[in-house]
């Protein structure tokens, strides 16, 4: 109930840790459970964490298979994802529950219509890993990012695309940076710029992405709304905010620098070393003094911001 209140205050953040509470409670109620699943993911959806709030609709479809409103978020959510096959795979697993539902009967449509030819899609896969960002932002937010000293990168290097092959096997097999696809950074009513941010993972290879990251809003914040609860893939639990340490890469000099999570994107963004690559900027993540990370920092120069 008090989820509810928060949602319908459009306090999304408060509303996800209200049910986030409600599921740790220990209760064999398996309806109360897949609501509570299909309303957090209902708010992580409105946050941008189209990753959680798909998670959130495949354990709700799990506890409920006929639960449509958890088939009907997950297939936007894979819409946003530009997982377009998945999408018509979810619509037609609802319309098979009732095959006069708008919403999928009409998403379905769409997600056909814009899944196209699988080589296209793997294009835009390619792209956005090299940089090529072409029209990710008009001329007036072109004017506002440069105000702000923030350095954008939107075009690939020849040294870049050299090594495509590589990169295009990367978007495939590891992480799925086709996420960011579709979304922009865009202004507010107040003057504020919101980011698409893509978090990365490496040592699990997953990512999530936030598809409006305020400029002025901390990266704790954001954390905190991903890791209210371990995600499927963390099986040994050990990702959750004050274990998680984020870093960002300085490509041209093989450097890292170490994000303070209580920065603001704005600050990051700021930096003399920070590019931001395609109109979406990129963090990646690691558990603190874990093995992986140990490993991956070898021999890196590191800095903190």
């Amino acid at each position: 109930n008090e989820g509810n209140e928060y949602f319908k205050e459009k306090d999304y953040g408060r509303a996800v840790a209200a049910y986030t509470e409600g599921l740790k409670k220990n209760f064999e109620d398996l309806e109360l459970k897949a609501v509570l699943h299909t309303n957090r993911g209902a708010a992580q959806f409105h946050l941008g964490n189209y990753r959680s709030a798909l998670n959130d609709a495949i354990q709700a479809k799990k506890i409920k298979p006929t639960h449509l409103k958890a088939i009907i978020r997950g297939a936007l959510c894979h819409m946003e994802l530009n997982n377009f096959s998945e999408a018509i795979a979810w619509c037609e697993e609802g319309l098979r529950i009732d095959s006069k539902e708008k919403k999928l009967v009409e998403m379905r449509a769409k997600a056909d219509k814009l899944k196209g030819p699988e080589g296209t899609l793997l294009e835009m896969r390619f792209l956005y890993l090299l940089g090529q960002g072409r029209a990710v932002m008009g001329i007036g937010l072109l004017c506002l990012t440069l105000e702000r000293n923030i350095k954008l990168v939107l075009e690939p290097s020849n040294e870049e695309e050299e090594i495509s092959d590589s990169l295009a096997e990367l978007s495939i097999d590891g992480f799925h940076s086709d996420n960011a696809m579709g979304a922009k950074v865009h202004l507010d009513a107040d003057g504020n710029l919101n980011w698409p941010v893509l978090f990365l993972y490496p040592e699990h290879e997953q990512t999530d992405f936030i598809a409006a990251f305020h400029e002025n809003s901390r990266f704790i914040d954001h954390l905190m709304v991903i890791f209210a609860e371990s995600p499927p893939w963390d099986l040994e639990r050990k990702y959750f905010p004050s274990n998680i340490e984020l870093y960002f890469e300085d490509e041209e000099r093989a450097e890292m620098y170490k994000l303070n999570p209580e920065h603001t994107l704005l600050q990051v963004l700021q930096h003399p070393r920070y590019f931001v690559k395609a109109g979406t900027p990129a963090v990646l993540a690691f558990v603190k003094g874990s093995p992986f990370s140990k490993k991956y920092f070898s021999g890196k120069k590191v800095h903190p911001l």
